[in-house]
């Protein structure tokens, strides 16, 4: 279980003037909507430990990692466990928004978990009318989407999410 601190705690190192690391392992869509002014984006299917290092140096110390709700943050925490020291931010960017902490706000993007309850819903529909309209098997369609939902729920991870998050339109430039 990797460490985590409050987004107040956070808000209190960043204000004391300490450097602090922070990585935004969200989708640079989610990231430029809105975002901790010194978070630098890496989203998390691209962080590795050398992605890191080449972003902060070899002594990078305490890398702080933050998400939308603590989930993604948690599963970089984990990704990094043995390389490098990190702490996963409780809440994510939606815990430090709700403390009533500044963020640099951007264009409005849709969110990831959004995106995958349209299309899943969407492949569900289609696969019901097909398999009535078109041919019985269609109706696997809609029990495989299931059967995804229901394996993204017990494991916390959602393969339709990780394919989402490399599309087009969930890519922008990662600055900070």
């Amino acid at each position: 279980m990797a460490k985590s601190i409050s987004p107040q705690e956070l808000d209190a190192l960043i204000r004391s003037g300490q450097a602090v690391s922070l990585v935004d392992v969200r989708t640079p869509a989610e990231f430029g909507a809105a975002h901790v002014a010194c978070a630098i984006n890496i989203p998390l299917e691209t962080i590795t430990p050398e992605v890191i290092h080449k972003a902060f140096g070899s002594g990078a110390g305490l890398i702080h990692i933050i998400c939308q709700s603590g989930v993604r943050g948690g599963m970089a925490c984990e990704k990094l466990a043995g390389f490098l020291e990190t702490v996963n931010i409780e809440g994510g960017t939606g815990g430090w928004i709700s403390a009533g902490l500044p963020v640099l706000l951007g264009k409005k993007a849709m969110s990831l978990e959004r995106q995958v309850r349209i299309a899943a819903g969407f492949l569900v529909i289609s696969g019901v009318i097909l398999g009535f309209w078109v041919h019985p098997y269609a109706f696997g369609l809609a029990g495989f989407v299931g059967a995804g939902l229901m394996f993204a729920g017990i494991t916390d991870t959602c393969g339709m999410g990780m394919i989402l998050a490399k599309m087009p339109w969930n890519q922008r430039s990662t600055c900070c």
